[in-house]
């Protein structure tokens, strides 16, 4: 047997990390059977399309990268009277998996916004939004005589904590002197009821997914030497990711004439003319600070504003959007929204060959804008 779905989502999901996706996003696998064999080239697209299905029949595709969700809204039934569904149902009588990447693959360090970003010039790169981590976490602490550290360690690493990224058994442990009393009826480890007691102890602490909790508090007091042993459990705040999160805001190490990054958006994107909106009287205008966001940006205009962009490039925005950015300064580029995005396909695929190179991965040939621009 070749490889599976769960192979290629694993892929993916390295270099896209669905926890980078909006909250309002419909990313991962969408359609599909993770433990069935991919077998065949898996097909690239922004759109999955009548033609873009055909494509895939065509190559005998075993599976497929759309960009776009193919199913966005909740459905109650899946009928092939509605044009995606109908595509849908297509691909899984093809056997072939459906997956989007969409806004974890915008907002991960190298994927589409980065590469928009790298077509304006040399200069310094960061995400407009700042992702944080949105992964919920607890610190557990406890306090242990220095001879049953391991144990409790050990105990509390078996119930899920102590994992930070691919390491195991995480902890940090400090030196100090533990005091108590123990009342009528109680049986101390150390020591003897009714007399205070002092013992050199270790504060351990150690990183525990939410979710894992209960399970960790549980075996951490099935294990731990002490009959009341003291247990701390606090919230962690999300980690914020520089270079992870909504759009990018880059800073050129050298101005450039408006007209001139004009010409540098339309070669990176491999259009003949882009839109485009200015509140400057003067013909043109050196620029440092652009801010920019694939497809449909102009709910980052804000964060534009605050970090001192002057342009703002996007693939599209309302008209009162426009206005809003020409009042606050800011000039925009409109390049169409699927302009924005298609051309990080290429490099997607190369990436994504790198992570599985037992794979094929091609980008659609017949996947384009359905806007025309006379």
């Amino acid at each position: 047997m070749g490889v599976t779905g769960a192979e290629l989502v694993d892929a993916i999901e390295r270099l896209a990390p669905p926890t980078l996706a909006e909250d309002w996003d419909n990313v991962g696998l969408l359609a599909g059977d993770r433990s069935a064999p991919v077998d065949g080239p898996v097909l690239l697209t922004i759109d999955l399309t009548e033609a873009v299905m055909d494509e895939a029949e065509s190559m005998n595709a075993g599976a497929i990268i759309s960009y776009h969700p193919v199913i966005f809204a909740p459905i109650k039934r899946l009928t092939s009277d509605d044009p995606k569904q109908r595509l849908v149902l297509r691909a899984v009588r093809a056997g072939m998996p459906i997956y989007s990447p969409h806004t974890a693959i915008d907002a991960a360090p190298g994927g589409l916004n980065d590469w928009l970003a790298s077509g304006l010039g040399v200069g310094d790169t960061r995400a407009l939004e700042v992702h944080a981590d949105r992964a919920a976490r607890v610190k557990i602490v406890t306090f242990v005589p220095v001879e049953h550290a391991e144990q409790v360690r050990n105990a509390l690493a078996s119930a899920g904590a102590g994992r930070i990224g691919g390491y195991e058994l995480c902890s940090f442990a400090a030196p100090g002197s533990g005091t108590f009393r123990g009342g009528e009826g109680t049986h101390p480890a150390v020591g003897q009821a009714g007399v205070f007691e002092s013992v050199d102890e270790l504060r351990l602490e150690m990183i525990c997914p939410r979710g894992s909790t209960a399970l960790a508090v549980e075996t951490l007091r099935s294990l731990h030497p002490y009959e009341e042993p003291a247990i701390d459990v606090y919230d962690l705040q999300p980690l914020p990711l520089r270079r992870a999160g909504a759009g990018r805001r880059v800073h050129l190490d050298r101005p450039v004439l408006f007209s001139t990054l004009l010409e540098r958006v339309k070669s990176h994107l491999g259009v003949e003319r882009v839109k485009y909106a200015v509140p400057w009287s003067e013909p043109d205008h050196p620029v440092t600070s652009i801010g920019v966001c694939a497809g449909a940006g102009q709910s980052l205009l804000g964060a534009a504003a605050t970090q001192g962009c002057e342009v703002f490039l996007t693939g599209e925005m309302r008209h009162h959007e426009i206005l809003a950015a020409l009042d606050r300064g800011i000039a925009v580029v409109l390049a169409g929204h699927t302009n924005t995005e298609r051309g990080y396909l290429p490099a997607f695929a190369k990436r994504l060959a790198e992570a599985a190179p037992s794979m094929e991965f091609r980008v659609s040939g017949v996947d384009r804008t359905p806007v025309r621009w006379a």
